[in-house]
């Protein structure tokens, strides 16, 4: 096992993958954060609370949920990634136990979304900070509860890059499988959530639970707003947590056992 994590990370290394990761990373959390921080909340359309005020600083922190879709798309292309060039072969040849190679893939590609993870909540946290000092205003939250807040949400792009690397071990075509991840995490969740009585089982969802492990309520409250209706209430922060590992470690299942089943071809 060791030897298959090690030649794991070695593949990663070898690849521009994980830098243009990190650089994603340092866009969305610093960039997108530090831009809608100055720009101020206030000022979308529709207006949002301020950043002096608790619902504001979460709603903009909150927005980071919206870029699951990269660590998600990551672990995917971990698996697809096999498969479209031929080397799916050559790998369960060397190490004929694929639950092994299954498993170090899963350890090597969650290491790698927490880093994304943590690479996003640091530059968002910098950004977010920079601008309120530049615009001269007190945020809502603590400095720890924000900081929390951040820590959460890496935790979460760790888990969606798990989920990402099941998608691939269940749908092989690297394109087909890219287009349902992104498909279903920007279409499939908001359209259920438009349906009434539907709408229910959100919280129980990936996007619920990331939504409650990440205190963002402005979509399930935006979606309410459109059908004249109470908003659904989600889990607790805590959880909302649980329930994704849960997921991830369904995830994680699902990526070691179908491989096994299958011809490599």
């Amino acid at each position: 096992m060791n030897a298959l994590i090690k030649a794991e990370f070695r593949r990663l290394a070898a690849t521009r993958m994980w830098r243009w990761a990190l650089v994603t990373a340092v866009l969305l959390g610093g960039g997108l954060v530090g831009l809608m921080a100055v720009v101020g909340p206030e000022n979308f359309s529709p207006p949002m609370p301020g950043l002096d005020t608790e619902e504001g600083v979460l709603s903009v922190l909150g927005m980071l949920g919206f870029t699951v879709f990269v660590p998600a798309a990551l672990g995917t292309l971990a698996m697809t990634a096999e498969y479209r060039h031929r080397t799916a072969t050559y790998t369960f040849l060397f190490a004929p136990r694929r639950w092994q190679v299954l498993t170090a893939k899963l350890v090597t590609f969650g290491g790698a979304g927490l880093a994304y993870g943590l690479v996003l909540a640091v530059s968002a946290g910098a950004g977010f900070y920079g601008a309120l000092a530049a615009r001269g205003v007190t945020p809502g939250l603590a400095a720890g509860t924000v900081w929390e807040l951040l820590l959460r949400m890496a935790l979460t792009m760790a888990v969606y890059t798990l989920l990402g690397v099941a998608m691939g071990a269940l749908i092989r075509n690297m394109t087909v499988a890219l287009a349902v991840v992104i498909g279903y995490l920007y279409m499939g969740e908001l359209i259920l959530m438009m349906i009434p009585g539907v709408n229910l089982v959100y919280p129980l969802l990936p996007g619920g639970a990331t939504a409650s492990l990440t205190s963002f309520t402005y979509v399930a409250e935006a979606v309410a707003g459109e059908l004249a209706t109470s908003p659904v209430s989600l889990l607790s922060p805590v959880g909302g947590g649980l329930l994704l590992a849960g997921y991830a470690l369904v995830a994680a299942a699902v990526a070691v056992l179908v491989p096994m089943r299958r011809d490599v071809v």
